[in-house]
C-alpha cells in the first residue's frame, strides 16, 4: 500500500467499502501529484443512533459474560487490529478509516437500559461494557453515555464489568468506588506496548502506556478491582513485552491479569497486513507466519472454542510465559473479582428516580 495512504493519527490506511457494498472508491497514485502532496486529512463525524434494545445477549462461549452494552460503534482510538472493525459493514460503512471516523452514539441509552432491568422477567447478569468498541474512547467526553449507564446500574445495585483503554475512566471513580463497595464493578485495562512510539502507529489515539498504568494504580487506590489484559499479544511486534507489561501492571496495583492471542477477522487481515508492510516490512512474513501456526494455517480461526485462543508450538510457548510471569509478580489469572447478583433490586432505580423529582 502506497506511503501516503497513511494519515497522522489514523491507524488504517484506507477505506474499502463494506462487504455488503457492490460498488467502492478507492485512492490511487496517478503519478500526477506532487511529491509531497498527501490525501486530505479525515474529521470525524458522530452520528446518533437508537438501538431498539441496549442490551446484547451473548451466544459465544467464548466470552466471560451473557450481557454487554455498547455505548458507542465505531471506535476513534483507531487501533489497527481491532477485531470489531468488520462490524461497520452493518451501517453500509467500510472497517478502515471509516470504523474510526464515523462514530455512532446513543442518546437515550441509559433510558432504555432502566427499562429492560426493571421488567419482571429480567434475569440479573454482569453486563460488560467495552465488548465491541471502548467506552471511554474520545466521544465519552461530549456524550457521556457511559457514565449514564453507570448511574443507571448504581442505582439497581446491577453488577458490570468494564473493559478500556482509555484514561478517562478516571473521571468516573466516584460512580466506580461505590460500585466497588458492593461488589459490583470490575474493570480490565488493556495494555499491548510500553513503546510509546509502538503505541502511536499501532493505536494512535487511545491513551499512552504511561496513562493507563495511571489508571491502574488509581483504580486500586480507590478501592476498585481491576486487572490488565494484554490484548492482543502480536508475534514479532509486542510478545517480547509480556513480563514487563505484567511487571509494570503489578507495580501498579493490577490484581489479575488474562491475554489473548492476535486475531483477524474478516476484513481486519487485509487492512493489518497492509499496516504491517507499511510500518515494519522485515517482520511482516514473520508476524503472518506465526499467526497461520496459532490459527490452524488460517489467520484467523472463527470456530467456538477456538477463536479467542491459538494452538501449536509458540502460542504453548506465550501461554508459559505469561503464567511464569503472573505467579512471579503475583497475579492472578482471569477476571479481576467475583461480582455479587443478589443485590440487585428492580425496584430501587425507581425509588430513585422518584426521589429526583419529589
Amino acid at each position: 500500500m502506497d506511503k501516503r495512504l497513511f494519515i497522522s493519527g489514523r491507524g488504517a490506511g484506507s477505506n474499502p467499502a463494506g462487504r455488503f457494498e457492490k460498488a467502492g472508491v478507492e485512492w490511487v497514485d496517478d503519478g500526477w501529484a506532487g511529491e509531497d502532496e498527501m490525501p486530505p486529512g479525515v474529521t470525524t463525524v458522530f452520528t446518533p443512533d437508537r438501538p431498539r434494545s441496549a442490551i446484547n445477549r451473548n451466544q459465544s462461549p467464548d466470552v466471560p459474560f451473557d450481557y454487554s452494552v455498547n455505548p458507542y460503534q465505531g471506535c476513534e482510538h483507531g487501533c489497527i487490529y481491532c477485531f470489531a472493525r468488520p462490524s461497520h459493514a452493518y451501517w453500509n460503512l467500510g472497517p478502515g478509516l471509516d470504523f474510526e471516523t464515523r462514530i455512532f452514539h446513543k442518546p437515550g441509552l441509559a433510558a432504555r437500559l432502566r427499562t429492560e432491568i426493571s421488567a419482571p422477567a429480567y434475569e440479573c447478569k454482569p453486563i460488560n461494557l467495552g465488548a465491541n468498541t471502548d467506552p471511554y474512547q474520545p466521544a465519552e467526553r461530549e456524550y457521556r453515555t457511559t457514565r449514564e449507564l453507570l448511574e443507571a446500574l448504581l442505582e439497581y445495585r446491577h453488577p458490570v464489568t468494564i473493559v478500556t483503554k482509555g484514561s478517562l475512566i478516571r473521571r468516573d471513580i466516584d460512580l466506580l468506588e461505590q460500585l466497588a463497595a458492593h461488589r459490583l464493578v470490575s474493570v480490565m485495562v488493556s495494555l499491548t506496548t510500553l513503546d510509546p512510539g509502538l503505541k502511536r502507529i499501532m493505536e494512535p489515539r487511545a491513551s499512552s502506556p504511561a496513562a493507563r498504568l495511571a489508571v491502574v494504580a488509581a483504580l486500586t487506590g480507590s478501592g476498585v478491582p481491576v486487572g490488565v489484559l494484554l490484548a492482543p499479544v502480536i508475534p514479532a511486534l509486542n510478545d517480547s513485552e509480556i513480563e514487563r507489561l505484567l511487571e509494570s501492571a503489578a507495580k501498579a496495583g493490577a490484581g489479575s491479569a488474562a491475554f489473548l492471542p492476535l486475531r483477524l477477522p474478516g476484513e481486519v487481515a487485509d487492512l493489518f497486513e497492509a499496516w504491517l508492510r507499511e510500518h515494519f516490512p522485515a517482520r511482516t512474513d514473520k508476524v503472518l507466519n506465526h499467526l497461520r501456526e496459532m490459527h490452524g494455517g488460517r489467520l484467523n480461526d472463527p470456530r467456538f472454542g477456538h477463536r479467542m485462543g491459538g494452538n501449536g508450538a509458540y502460542f504453548a510457548l506465550l501461554r508459559a510465559r505469561f503464567a511464569a510471569a503472573c505467579h512471579r509478580f503475583g497475579l492472578s489469572s482471569g477476571e479481576p473479582a467475583r461480582l455479587d447478583t443478589g443485590l440487585f433490586n428492580r425496584r430501587l432505580g425507581h425509588l430513585v428516580q422518584r426521589e429526583l423529582f419529589d
